[in-house]
């Protein structure tokens, strides 16, 4: 499939665009007016440097407000389609998109639209040009790719076809299953766009939220499937208006476009199962999502603070790495490493997650083939080699064989409960990792999204947003069907989002799941583990809403846990004290609860605000 994007889509110069696109492997690009009227290279210099850059131009876009006119509204419309033309020679481009008309037409008469179509094409084809003929959603009398398509089979022209845009037909709710009634000579060329579903005018949805495919609400892969069974085999390009998009790094976000195209290929391929179509698509190897957690990594310099909070919780240290400034805690087969490389005065955070999969070597050969950056490790010959990719937001994301132990912890030499992180014993409390939280800094929270989809093949999970003293906190649920794996991605509000202390100044957090919640906060508060102090008010709204006996009520206070229920089960959690920028969390799920206490979330963040305010003091 060939690959293309507008450079409407990205930040920086028309040069800073084409350098970029070039480097994360686009075959062709889009050149919106805008950023040809800014740049000081002549239509020929644009031309060679494309061509120097391995580019092609693929489309000259927009052309506005031409059909559906008065006659001598038209030919002022073809003088400037005309200049327009000559541009496109000069630039070496032979497709001009069109949109249906927004803001001057009067006459709502198919028959005139087309004939005014058939001489713009007779123009067109004087200078060697194609016009891509589309329907905006907002269109004054032409909204609908059904409506285009009647009026382009009318003209008849051989120089005038269509523009199919995926958010233009997806907005409005259109079925796109016609597309593959449409003639693949008449569809010039293939916009695609994904979208967070919002009730709002399409104009402003249009030109603000747009996201790349994978990223929003859109079902992106069942379009792709009836384009391609349509026949068509030019460009795929990408068409996004996004104000996070235009504002963020240009080589980050190209690379985050192309790796959209990839996903969308591979997903389609999968649903034609093996159906014969022009367009070729780029699949990737085929693997599972992970069956779990290997471990979670904390880097720190000062391990001593992290590791009293996991030996109050019930984990056992489980040895010194052989060679390096590395420590092993497990319980119950929960693996924990403080990781004290390359550390140096960094407070203690989530560096890394290693996920069991059934194909390590297929796992990583994905990640790299969907443009993930691959994350140098340095093993001897005596060492497990782990391979891995690092996220959007710098965690290094590692895949590890499905073993109940694993070969590296040996690397770890003996103690420990069963062994270093062996499978534990009946006396372990907590069985596994729940969920963990990371924090994502704002310009890539929906590249993450696309991240953990593509690369894990995590599924995601309607998103949520809950209040917190510093701003509105927007968190998306990433899982894999069984629940066996939970991310939880959170933006960082941008109160905190500044160039002194960065995304990682808001806490992230690693949930465990025990048998026994209540025995796991007895034994840590007998320990002296320090709580998040949970204020009266709480528990006294939990009474109202929930017909909990006078003796739960007070167990719960005693604690400091924190409750909610669904029409299935209860969850009880409690959370540790935030050191650096992580904190603890532990969590009972009973009777098939699914959630994540979003109920109690506002409670968590006020209570960290406020203990962080009083250090502050």
């Amino acid at each position: 499939m060939r690959t293309s994007i507008a450079t409407v889509c990205i930040s920086g110069t028309l040069e800073d665009k084409m350098l970029a696109c070039a480097r994360a492997g686009f075959d062709g690009i889009e050149i919106f007016e805008q950023d040809l009227l800014v740049s000081p290279l002549s239509p020929e210099e644009i031309r060679a440097r494309a061509d120097r850059l391995g580019l092609t131009l693929d489309l000259y876009q927009p052309f506005r407000d031409f059909e559906g006119v008065e006659e001598a509204v038209l030919l002022e419309n073809l003088r400037r389609a005309e200049a327009k033309f000559r541009l496109m020679n000069r630039l070496g481009i032979d497709t001009m998109l069109l949109c249906s008309n927004v803001g001057t037409a009067t006459i709502d008469d198919d028959g005139l639209a087309a004939e005014q179509l058939r001489r713009l094409g007779d123009l067109a084809a004087s200078y060697g040009v194609r016009i891509a003929y589309e329907a905006l959603a907002w269109g004054k009398f032409v909204n609908t790719y059904g409506h285009s398509w009647e009026i382009v089979r009318k003209v008849d022209h051989p120089a005038v076809g269509l523009c199919l845009d995926s958010f233009h037909i997806l907005s409005r709710g259109d079925d796109p299953s016609g597309i593959e009634d449409i003639p693949a000579a008449k569809i010039f060329f293939v916009q695609l766009a994904d979208a967070p579903v919002l009730s709002m005018d399409i104009l402003s949805w249009s030109r603000h939220y747009r996201v790349f495919p994978g990223e929003g609400g859109f079902d992106m892969v069942a379009f792709m499937k009836h384009l391609v069974r349509s026949g068509y085999d030019g460009p795929v390009s990408l068409e996004i208006f996004n104000d996070v998009f235009r504002q963020s790094d240009v080589e980050r976000t190209a690379v985050d476009g192309l790796r959209s195209l990839l996903w969308l290929q591979d997903r389609a391929a999968a649903g034609l199962h093996g159906e014969n179509h022009p367009m070729e698509l780029r699949t990737m190897p085929d693997v599972r999502p992970p069956a779990g957690l290997d471990y979670a990594e904390i880097r720190t310099d000062e391990p001593e603070s992290v590791a009293r909070m996991l030996a109050q919780l019930g984990f056992e240290f489980c040895g010194q790495h052989r060679r390096k400034p590395v420590q092993l805690w497990a319980q119950g087969g929960v693996r924990v490493i403080l990781n004290g490389q390359r550390a140096g005065g960094a407070a203690p955070a989530i560096s890394g997650l290693g996920f069991q999969v059934e194909d390590p070597h297929g796992a990583v050969e994905r990640a790299v083939g969907l443009k993930a950056t691959p994350v140098a490790r340095h093993n001897t010959a005596d060492e497990q080699e782990l391979r891995g990719v690092s996220a959007p937001d710098g965690t290094e994301v590692f895949f590890a064989p499905t073993a109940q132990r694993p070969a590296w912890v040996e690397e770890f030499g003996a103690g420990g409960s069963g062994g270093p992180g062996g499978s534990g014993n009946a006396g372990d409390l907590v069985t596994r990792v729940d969920h963990v939280n990371l924090a994502q800094p704002w310009q890539s929270f929906d590249e993450a999204v696309l991240f953990y989809e593509s690369v894990l093949r995590l599924e995601t999970r309607p998103a949520t947003e809950v209040p917190s003293p510093m701003g509105l906190v927007r968190s998306q649920v990433m899982r894999t069907a069984d629940g066996s794996v939970r991310l939880a991605l959170n933006i960082v509000p941008h109160v905190l989002e500044d160039a002194a202390s960065g995304p990682q100044s808001y806490p992230e957090h690693i949930a465990f799941q025990a048998s026994d919640i209540l025995a796991v906060a007895r034994r840590a508060v007998a320990a002296g583990m320090n709580f998040l102090q949970v204020p009266q008010n709480y528990y006294e709204d939990l009474a109202a809403r929930y017909p909990l006996d006078a003796p739960t009520l007070a167990t719960l206070q005693e604690l400091n846990l924190l409750y909610e229920r669904d029409g299935n089960g209860e969850f009880l959690h409690f959370y540790t004290e935030t050191i650096g920028n992580l904190f603890l969390e532990v969590v009972e799920r009973r009777h098939g609860y699914e959630g994540y206490g979003a109920q109690n979330a506002p409670v968590r963040l006020a209570a960290q605000y406020e203990r962080n305010r009083l250090r502050r003091r």
